[in-house]
């Protein structure tokens, strides 16, 4: 599984996904709980609505071949 997401997106959507969660709790509202989505992609550093558009917040790490 390739990783799509970069440290300031993850560092947003942990923020993001915090933010939506103490919400829900101030609220008393069960919509908190999608904070989580957020958080979790965060952590695995892979969000699936990326994949199709090709979109990745990861710095490209440059490889040379060296003739291999």
């Amino acid at each position: 599984m390739k990783k799509n997401i970069g440290i300031f997106d993850k560092v947003f959507r942990i923020i993001i996904g915090l933010a939506i969660l103490i919400l829900g709790i101030i609220y008393n509202s069960w919509l908190g709980l999608i904070g989580l989505v957020p958080i979790v992609t965060a952590l695995l550093g892979r969000c699936p609505a990326y994949s199709p558009f090709g979109i990745s917040t990861c710095k490209a790490k440059e490889t040379k071949n060296n003739g291999k």
